[in-house]
């Protein structure tokens, strides 16, 4: 099918009033998970499902996640499908819903739920996270209706719930409870970037936090012979931790940095004052691993340094996950995902993409592990979660022009 790609650009730069409307009804509704006292995304999705009905989008196809901690009973999902001239696969662009709460409310500069604009940026909370990337969809298809034009492939827009807060009730419940992707589907997630819109992420890190409890016996400073120093007994499992380094030493330059990270990071109060030795303590290790390790062996390294400092040091120590997800396996450099991205990067942005890996943590990670390729993409500053949230309505509008490239196949 022939068609002129100027025109549909054009098409899709006449929509920067759109833009700002459909972002203005979103970050008016606070969809917030129930764990972040919120009543869930429906609200939030009522609206944008009344706003693609102005737009002529079809009807979706509904896999709400069963919730009763929230009004609606459910988390809402659902799938607007479009059919291509060769509908052996589809190019799906995933976004979540759900946002993260405002924060420290006088840390705004406006009220984080009221939409504004200043020049070409716009600041509310969630306008980034996740909807940059969801009007930028939203927009591609809608300049394919309002131009007649039909899409190379299938199109997917998925729109998730509870992304923020583990994706239980969101993508993880579409995978374990409905087949909608297929191996050869072009799977996209906006929901990273940079301001660029350079980096194309392909893999991430193994990711292993560790709760280290330490018991002793609590006793006066000026009698340490009566009692066992926790907090001592922890810091040399603490001081320890940099070890890790040395053992699991590869490096790779897909990510930055190139190698694995292990760190001491959160340390929870002890006792109140100076005249007392602990014999409680409680710290925390952030460890992210590159792929080819396996989790397990960095926590056996870890509890036999523990081993070891239980029985020199007279304590006990309990070593405890907190999120843990071995890494996923990686969306290969030359897929087709990454290579239709890259291609129109190039002709949108002018700018040379490359592939990267990160530190762990996206959705995507789950999308990978069921076997199916995708690719965490945006032209974001990565505001998300801040005071201040922030995008800019010409890279709404760029990204748009990136997906719509995509849909039709060039």
């Amino acid at each position: 099918m022939k068609f002129d790609m100027e025109k549909l650009f054009e098409k899709i730069d006449s929509y920067r009033d759109d833009v700002i409307e459909l972002q203005k009804k979103l970050t008016a509704i606070p969809a917030l998970a129930p764990e972040n006292d919120g009543d869930g995304e429906d609200k939030k999705a009522q609206a944008l499902r009344k706003y693609l009905i102005r737009a002529r989008f079809p009807k979706p196809n509904d896999y709400n996640a069963p919730d009763t901690r929230v009004p609606a009973g459910y988390r809402p999902n659902f799938l607007y499908k479009f059919e291509g001239e060769d509908p052996t696969k589809t190019v799906f662009v995933m976004s979540h819903l759900d946002i993260v709460p405002e924060g420290e409310r006088g840390l705004w500069k406006s009220d984080p739920f009221e939409l504004k604009v200043m020049g070409d940026r716009i600041y509310g909370r969630g306008v980034e996270d996740n909807q940059h990337g969801l009007t930028a969809s939203v927009m591609a298809a809608r300049a394919l209706i309002d131009l007649e034009l039909k899409p190379k492939y299938n199109i997917g827009l998925l729109f998730v719930s509870d992304e923020e807060v583990g994706s239980k009730y969101g993508i993880d419940y579409i995978l374990k409870h409905h087949k909608i992707f297929k191996k050869n589907d072009l799977i996209i997630v906006p929901d990273s970037g940079d301001a660029q819109g350079k980096n194309i992420e392909i893999s991430e890190k193994s990711i292993c936090w560790l709760k280290i409890e330490t018991a002793g016996q609590q006793c006066h400073a000026a009698r340490p012979d009566q009692g066992t120093n926790a907090f001592f007994a922890a810091s040399r499992l603490a001081a320890k931790v940099h070890d890790l380094y040395k053992i699991f030493n590869k490096k790779d330059k897909l990510f930055n940095p190139s190698t694995s990270t292990f760190e001491p990071t959160k340390k929870e109060a002890n006792v109140p004052n100076v005249n007392t030795i602990p014999g409680e303590d409680v710290f925390w290790i952030d460890c992210r691993v590159l792929p080819e390790y396996n989790l397990a062996q960095v926590e056996s390294q870890i509890r036999d340094w523990a081993d070891a400092i239980e029985k020199s040091e007279g304590v006990k120590i309990k070593i405890s996950r907190g999120q843990r997800a071995q890494a996923a396996p990686p969306t290969p450099k030359d897929a087709p995902v990454v290579k239709a991205l890259s291609r129109a990067i190039d002709k949108v942005y002018n700018v040379k993409p490359r592939a990267i890996g990160i530190g762990g943590g996206t959705v995507a990670a789950l999308i990978r592990r069921k076997g199916y390729p995708a690719a965490v993409w945006s032209r974001i500053y990565e505001s998300a979660h801040q005071p201040n949230e922030f995008t800019e309505i010409p890279n709404i509008l760029g990204d748009a022009k990136i997906y719509a490239h995509i849909f039709m196949g060039a």
